[in-house]
């Protein structure tokens, strides 16, 4: 370890030498599910803001290909591939991300030191921000060793943050409360309305066996010496004790808005451009009549749970739109297909942002991934959410409970009775009305706050002044 701290001393006092005069901020992500586009999305609106700032944008090949294939990005983004931690040689056991995740975490101080060294060499100036997805734990021993500020940004659910933070209290109380039946979480500032059920495992487990989990838990007791924070999100959005506590805590706690959305929204292109054809099929539906069903890019449900999915659309009769792979379309009921012809739509990828601004559409149905949330508050459309981990119970609960914009299924998994229950009551009973004009709601506020004058760009402008 000595050896490896002189490295880095020596290493750093040559970076120091270079030009100083050039803003050169170091973007560190976290290679996986929808987090690399994520803070992508954020260091463009950031690039176009500060055009005279170069950003060096460090990710795996495989995340910067993907992302960096876009014509549109900035000149002033440049990607530098770091590796992946996985070992020459070494046979993952399956597709699960668990122990990638944690392969790459067991180097990444390394992984992300040998990357910087050459985005530093290659544009010949020295960093002067790390600015970095907050799962990446080793930004701000980074940041230390640069001398230069640490910005990292949470893109999950706010409140979600406070289940990292404060990891070991709620690992104590329950195990002191094992029986008692009040599941609250109450005695944390900003999560009275939490149970949990809501937490993500990592807060539940404590430090845990998995890296990953650990890395969480030190995470959470590092971030508050961060120069800044930055969140997805909206203030406005926050429960009112939240924001006050959290203000508390940080040197300065920047709510910038969505990272992947620009509010207002822009309107809905001609629709035989869209090549899935969605738009065109959502164009000759009723309005507010469409029942749309997606669960993102990681998560598919149980078999069982995409057979009560299929019974209960079947025996509605509500036309749906269905954003399904091909490999899970082998799980629906034989005959499904040639029985729902007319009424629904199946397609393996499907321009949500797009979908959701759409008419026709009168419910979501989502695991509660962030992003599908925020676009889905955005429109106004109401939800039926059934979270499956990470911060998806916590977002639920925020979804049903706090802004009151849509509902959890009921015992939180899919069956027939209650994924039709649920929408009856969205589109047939008053309470669905009431969602509905809740979600509208909303959507105004956030609007409001992302306007000229608004608060979300009165931080985004405090953050391009820190990073120039």
């Amino acid at each position: 370890m000595k050896t490896e701290t002189a490295s880095s001393s020596n290493k750093w006092k040559s970076h120091n030498l270079l030009q100083l005069e050039k803003k050169h901020v170091l973007v560190l992500a976290f290679p996986f599910s929808s987090h690399p586009g994520v803070l992508l999305n954020l260091v463009v609106k950031l690039a176009h803001a500060a055009p005279n700032v170069d950003f060096s944008f460090l990710s795996t090949q495989s995340t910067n290909q993907a992302l960096f294939s876009n014509p549109e990005i900035p000149l002033n983004i440049r990607p530098f591939n770091i590796s992946d931690g996985i070992p020459d040689g070494h046979v993952l056991p399956s597709d699960h991300p668990v122990e990638r995740v944690n392969l790459f975490l067991k180097s990444s101080l390394s992984i992300f030191q040998k990357g910087i060294e050459i985005a530093v060499a290659e544009t010949g100036h020295a960093a002067t921000c790390v600015f970095n997805d907050a799962f990446v734990a080793c930004a701000k021993q980074l940041a230390e060793e640069l001398h230069v500020p640490w910005i990292p940004i949470w893109s999950p659910l706010s409140c979600a943050l406070y289940a990292h933070m404060y990891t070991g209290q709620i690992n104590e109380h329950f195990m002191d409360n094992v029986h008692n039946e009040k599941n609250t979480i109450d005695f944390i500032s900003g999560l009275s309305s939490m149970r949990r059920e809501d937490l993500p495992d990592a807060a539940l487990s404590g430090s845990g066996e998995q890296l990953f989990f650990k890395t969480l838990h030190e995470m959470g007791k590092d971030i508050t010496k961060a120069t800044a924070l930055v969140m997805n999100f909206y203030d406005e959005l926050n429960p009112p004790e939240f924001s006050e506590d959290i203000k508390s805590k940080f040197r300065s706690v920047l709510n910038v808005g969505f990272f992947n959305l620009s509010l207002p929204l822009p309107p809905l292109p001609p629709s035989d451009t869209d090549q899935t054809g969605c738009l065109t099929w959502l164009d000759k539906q009723s309005s507010k009549s469409v029942v749309y069903l997606s669960f993102g890019n990681v998560v598919t449900p149980p078999n069982n749970e995409i057979l009560a999915m299929a019974d209960a659309l079947e025996e509605s009769g509500i036309p749906f739109l269905w954003s399904i792979k091909d490999n899970v379309k082998d799980m629906l009921p034989k005959g499904f297909l040639d029985r729902t012809s007319t009424q629904g739509k199946l397609v393996p990828w499907a321009p949500q942002t797009q979908i959701l601004a759409h008419k026709s559409i009168a419910v979501f149905v989502t695991h509660c991934g962030c992003n599908s949330v925020f676009e889905s508050l955005t429109n106004g459309v109401p939800l039926i959410c059934r979270p499956f981990f990470g911060d998806h119970g916590m977002t639920g609960r925020m979804v049903q409970d706090v802004w009151k914009i849509g509902i959890i299924i009921e015992g939180r998994v899919f069956s027939k009775k209650g994924l039709l229950k649920s929408l009856n009551l969205i589109l047939a009973q008053e309470e669905g009305k009431k969602l509905r004009e809740n979600g509208l709601a909303l959507k105004k506020i956030v609007e409001a706050a992302a306007s000229s004058d608004g608060s979300a760009t009165r931080d985004f402008k405090t953050l391009v002044q820190m990073i120039t």
